[in-house]
């Protein structure tokens, strides 16, 4: 069996890269997965990224997951949740022939023990909120959550990685601190060997559920985009999935994929891709201001010039297909209507409003994005407006977001688990604010800054609610968010994961997330 380490893979990729022809030989039946970034910490109390979670998705079961039609469906609990009368008790039964990788049996005490840990060190606070006050053993298979308030997000919220179950036994000693480079789950594959670049799995042979439908993966991450495309079309690599990968090289892996030569698996759309505004310090402080950026940026164009249309233009932070997702609540492009709002505020005819525009270096469509808006604000407001671009590494922009350092910055998000509350609070949610200033809170640490009166209320309203009666406190928080203007929403973005042409097609499930045990090697 051929084992490809990291610097066999670097290797192929420089001898390959000019080569279409070269091809390295594919004998055996476990597979490389390849994806961009690197793994810094495997420990759900703190994992994050793309990369990290699509790992726990191998190695740890949620208790619940969402399938291809977005309906709740039991993994680790046996039953869908049952809520009392007045939604502040969640029952969960749980699965009786479960098993940890190292032998530890699955059942409520070790759940608690799991969400319990996540509730003291978890550093994703937004995840979970102030909303589980308390969580009980009702008997050694039933779990019992306490909640401080009602929430219909809840349920989205137990489909989460991020409260994925880990040992006891394996964690015993790491209950009040993180372990980074272990995990010990409950999931269709075990980790055998971790780096930040390169991670081995084995199938688990004692596993509750179907067993993988290959012998095993080796997942490997580059940060370099060409090196990616090239691992995939010189068939070193077996499956693309990669969120980072050169708009150019996405559009001709999806052209590959329509003449036959790859296969293409496209997930439900839930990355938005969005523009941060500084909304507490001059010159961003005028809502006037913020709102002619809004008017200035023509989504459109940006989506045909940037990704070849394979972004779909967004006036919404909740995607479409969630409750009240996708409705229109940002205005269109208008570049009259900024130049009325810059004149208004003194602007044009000689006085130009300069932006520094942060974008992250290390993401290929981040800069193509920053230069079409910067063309179209020359072309559009060329007296009024002057867009400068300053390129950051990510880790540096989100280490420094909570400090105010960006006047106008362009990140993306992916709800942790798919309700419209994943996307709302970890950008507007505030505990302490003055007028439309956030002292504290999300929306600080998101480092926009703003609320305003009456958007907490509705923010707790609307997951209060179910069915219908939620669809009007959820527009109600997009309407004046859109109004304040310290976000600009641009496009929607579908997971894709690109196989080679003699494995199965890659699938996802209704998170985003691709189901690596069903892949496979058609004979």
């Amino acid at each position: 069996m051929l084992h490809r380490t990291g610097i066999r893979l670097l290797t192929v990729i420089g001898l390959c890269i000019s080569q279409a022809a070269c091809t390295a030989p594919r004998g055996d039946i476990r597979l490389t997965v390849a994806s961009a970034g690197r793994i810094s910490s495997l420990d759900p109390a703190q994992a994050n990224g793309g990369s990290t979670i699509q790992l726990l998705s191998a190695l740890g079961d949620p208790l619940y997951v969402l399938d291809t039609k977005g309906e709740l469906e039991p993994r680790l609990a046996s039953a869908l949740p049952e809520i009392s009368p007045d939604g502040r008790t969640v029952t969960i039964p749980l699965r009786q022939d479960v098993l940890f990788h190292d032998g530890t049996r699955f059942d409520a005490e070790a759940m608690a023990f799991s969400l319990r840990r996540f509730l003291s060190i978890g550093t994703l606070s937004y995840v979970v909120g102030d909303r589980i006050a308390s969580i009980d053993v009702a008997d050694p298979y039933t779990l019992r959550l306490n909640l401080n308030r009602r929430s219909t997000s809840l349920e989205g919220l137990l489909t989460s990685l991020n409260l994925t179950p880990i040992s006891p036994t394996a964690y015993g000693k790491h209950e009040d601190r993180f372990l980074h480079d272990r995990f010990v789950g409950t999931g269709p594959y075990r980790l055998t060997s971790f780096s930040e670049h390169q991670q081995r799995l084995e199938p688990f042979d004692r596993y509750w559920g179907t067993p993988p439908k290959n012998n095993g993966l080796d997942l490997i991450t580059l940060s370099n985009s060409t090196a990616l495309y090239g691992a995939l079309r010189s068939g070193e690599v077996d499956v693309l999935l990669s969120a980072s990968i050169d708009e150019d090289q996405r559009h001709a892996l999806h052209q590959l994929a329509e003449t036959g030569a790859l296969h293409e698996g496209i997930g439900p759309a839930t990355g938005i891709g969005y523009i941060t505004l500084l909304s507490n310090a001059e010159p961003l402080k005028d809502q006037r201001l913020r709102r002619a950026l809004a008017l200035s940026l023509n989504r459109e164009e940006i989506s045909k010039r940037v990704s070849y249309g394979l972004r779909t233009p967004l006036r919404s932070l909740v995607p479409p297909g969630l409750p009240g997702g996708g409705q229109p609540s940002w205005p269109s492009h208008d570049p009259q209507a900024a130049r009325r709002l810059l004149n208004e505020a003194g602007y044009c005819q000689g006085k130009f409003l300069t932006i520094p525009l942060t974008f992250r270096s290390n993401v290929p469509a981040d800069k193509l994005l920053a230069l079409t808006w910067q063309a179209q604000v020359q072309r559009d407001l060329p007296d009024c407006l002057v867009l400068n671009l300053d390129g950051v590494e990510s880790t540096t922009i989100y280490r420094q977001l909570d400090k105010g350092a960006y006047k106008s910055v362009i990140l993306d998000w992916s709800g942790q688990y798919p309700d419209p509350e994943a996307y709302l609070t970890p950008l507007l949610s505030c505990i302490a604010s003055e007028g439309d200033i956030c002292l504290d809170g999300e929306a600080a640490i998101s480092g926009s800054f703003w609320s305003t009166p009456g958007l907490e209320k509705s923010l707790q309203a609307s997951d209060a609610l179910r069915g219908p009666a939620r669809l009007a406190p959820l527009q109600r928080v997009e309407e004046l968010t859109a109004t304040g203007a310290a976000y600009i929403p641009v496009w929607l973005e579908a997971p894709r994961a690109w196989g080679q042409t003699d494995l199965s097609t890659p699938e996802f499930d209704g998170s985003g997330r691709v189901l690596l045990h069903q892949l496979r090697r058609d004979s």
